[in-house]
């Protein structure tokens, strides 16, 4: 796409509808004093031990039922996670103006759907921002019109796409080191749609050098998903019920009302365009979290031959 100085741009998504209840909600307090549905006593005892009793009104039986793990056994299946990616693939396809017919097909796929929405739920129960099928679908159509617009061939732009797409699912395992948990299931998955072993490879390295703790920035691919991971700060990702005020992250993502990653090949720049709500937080507490990844995005840049820059409410930092 062009914007109307002329310049090309990469498709903001500060104009996404907001995270549905479902995918963006806070799990329910757990409330011991709630008493669950009494089993039916003439249900026989299993080997596990017998059903009923009083462990069924209140106590331990009380809190499993509560508990994250026991909702999504009655909420989540792999069905349903496909087609809520399918929902938000839209929405991301409207924003970036990126349709890639390579991510419908890994969408279709019943094992990283589940695996995205779980990890989506667990990094909800340990208070992060949404890591699910929005964040997965931009930042996968995001790589792939940067290294578009940059001028790579159509393959190299799709693996980018892919790497996106898979650079979260490995959360489902553990946050720590969830980028190399990641690669093992994009390489899982990539298998499944047949994808060439070198192509895999690509976006293998790319999955797993996209944090900023461990990863290093080593080609194209890895560099385009390394941009539009980190691009992604917005308040839709901020979770329904969530108090921004308690915590920095929610605060910063929850003040940047738009943000737009634009890429210029004839300057050879990329720049992070944000408006950021000053009131709701200050561009000190950004670079206080960002400033790390803000680096990492100047040496993907770099990568890719070009130079990066961030500009907050109209003014160009660097």
């Amino acid at each position: 796409m062009r914007s109307r100085t002329g310049r090309t741009c990469v498709a903001p998504w500060a104009q996404m509808s907001p995270m549905s209840d479902v995918e963006g909600a806070r799990a329910p307090a757990v409330d011991p004093s709630v008493e669950p549905a009494v089993a039916d006593p003439r249900v026989p005892p299993t080997k596990f031990g017998a059903v009923g009793g009083d462990a069924t009104r209140s106590g331990p039986a009380a809190v499993i039922r509560a508990s994250g793990d026991q909702s999504l056994l009655r909420d989540v299946n792999a069905e349903a996670a496909v087609a809520e990616g399918v929902v938000m693939a839209r929405d991301a396809e409207l924003s970036t103006g990126a349709q890639v017919g390579v991510l419908e097909r890994l969408q279709q796929d019943r094992v990283v759907s589940a695996f995205i929405k779980l990890a989506d739920d667990s990094l909800g129960h340990l208070g992060y921002t949404e890591h699910g099928f929005r964040h997965a679908n931009l930042v996968g159509r995001i790589a792939y019109n940067v290294l578009h617009h940059l001028g790579a061939d159509q393959e190299l732009c799709e693996l980018g796409a892919l790497g996106g797409y898979l650079h979260d699912v490995g959360n489902v395992v553990s946050r720590s080191s969830h980028g190399l948990s990641s690669a093992w299931i994009a390489y899982d998955a990539l298998r499944r749609l047949e994808v060439d072993p070198a192509r895999i490879g690509l976006v293998l390295s790319a999955v797993g050098n996209h944090e900023e703790q461990y990863g290093s920035v080593i080609g194209p691919v890895g560099a385009a998903v390394i941009l539009a991971d980190k691009a992604d700060v917005h308040r839709s990702r901020v979770r329904v019920g969530a108090d921004p005020q308690t915590d920095i992250h929610d605060r910063v993502n929850d003040a940047v009302t738009h943000s737009f990653l634009r890429v210029d090949a004839d300057k050879a720049t990329i720049t992070l365009e944000l408006t950021l709500d000053t009131g709701r937080s200050t561009l000190m507490e950004y670079f206080e979290i960002f400033l790390d990844r803000m680096i990492m995005c100047r040496r993907a840049a770099t990568t890719l031959g070009c130079e990066f820059h961030i500009a907050a409410n109209g003014v160009v930092l660097g």
